[in-house]
C-alpha cells in the first residue's frame, strides 16, 4: 500500500519531526519505506530520512508491505499532514 503526501511544516522534515516520523513507523510490523528526490529509504531509518532533505511543499510516497500496511501508511500520513504539531 502507498499514499503520496506533502510536507506540510514550515521547517520541513528536520531532526524533531523525522524522529517522530521514524519513533512512528517503528511502531509496525510491516515494512515501511518512503520514496521521495528520486531515492528510497528505510521508514525505520532516522540518518536514511534526513539523508530526503525534505522541505516544505516536498511530496514523498509512504509505501508498505505487511500484515499492518494500511495503519502503518494511514499514520505515517496523518502526522505528516499534522504539520508535527508545529
Amino acid at each position: 500500500m502507498e499514499k503520496l503526501v506533502t510536507i506540510t511544516n514550515a521547517s520541513g522534515l528536520h531532526a524533531r519531526p523525522a524522529g517522530m516520523f521514524v519513533k512512528k513507523a517503528a511502531e509496525f510490523k510491516s515494512t515501511v519505506e518512503v520514496n521521495a528526490k528520486g531515492k528510497t529509504v528505510n521508514a525505520k531509518s532516522i540518518m536514511g530520512i534526513m539523508s530526503l532533505g525534505l522541505a516544505q511543499g516536498d511530496e514523498l510516497t509512504i509505501v508498505a508491505n505487511g500484515e499492518d500496511q494500511e495503519a502503518a501508511v494511514n499514520a505515517l500520513a496523518e502526522l505528516i499532514e499534522s504539520g508535527f504539531g508545529e
